[in-house]
């Protein structure tokens, strides 16, 4: 595969094979960044369970301490009470059957995060064809159904994130902005990589966490030692 000039001189910064220590992964990224915007900084984890398993699924979700750098937009499918909660939470749609039947019949996706109370699932369970495989249907473990709309606003506003397996059993994941610096980057990940290490099925043999490597939008891979995280 062809690389770009800026991409090449990128790579000349990582060293090829070489496991970082994760803040100097962080430094190396934010150091190799060259685009003109500010790059995402994105994180992929490779774990050694197997995701065909019921009993071997990872997946939850986490509340990054700096945010990922993103305007997070909020859908809130609720009514009554919990939709004034809502609204005076901040979110940005708060709405029931007329909001169901727009994304249904319209094809509306402009939010990032749907939340809903549990009383509503009947209702957002005939929009799992639309949501399911962008990663926005509302789920317990993911706390996006809940009757504490306020709370799970706040937490999808300050930079909550969910985890979960892809079908090659990796874990990918936004963890901020080139602009956060070596420091904030580093904690981020931190705090990821511990929520990961936690979420370890019992069912899952051997080694549990295979790789772990972050890269910029435009930047090379930067592969990261995971032994502090292996339980």
């Amino acid at each position: 595969m062809k690389h770009g000039k800026k991409y090449n001189e990128s790579a000349k910064l990582i060293e090829s094979g070489k496991l970082y220590e994760l803040g100097e992964a962080c430094d190396a990224a934010v150091k190799s960044a060259t685009a003109k915007f500010d790059e995402t900084v994105e994180i992929h984890v490779r774990l050694g369970v197997d995701s065909r398993h019921a009993d071997q699924q990872v997946r939850g979700a986490v509340v990054l301490p700096n945010g990922t750098g993103k305007t997070v937009r909020t859908l809130v499918l609720t009514k009554g009470d919990k939709a004034k909660e809502a609204e005076a939470a901040g979110s940005d749609y708060v709405g029931a059957e007329e909001l169901v039947a727009k994304i249904q019949n319209e094809g509306w996706l402009d939010f990032d995060v749907v939340i809903a109370t549990p009383d509503m699932m009947g209702m957002v369970g005939r929009l799992g064809k639309v949501l399911g495989p962008r990663g926005l249907m509302p789920t317990p473990k993911a706390g996006t159904v809940t009757p504490d709309v306020a709370k799970a606003v706040a937490e999808a506003k300050a930079g909550k994130i969910e985890y979960r397996l892809d079908k090659t059993n990796i874990i990918h994941c936004p963890v901020g902005k080139v602009s956060f610096g070596k420091e904030k980057l580093e904690e981020n990940i931190d705090t990821l990589m511990n929520a990961i290490a936690k979420a370890k099925p019992a069912a899952a043999k051997g080694q549990y966490i295979k790789s772990c490597t972050i890269a910029t939008t435009m930047g090379p891979g930067i592969k990261v030692a995971t032994g502090k995280y292996a339980n």
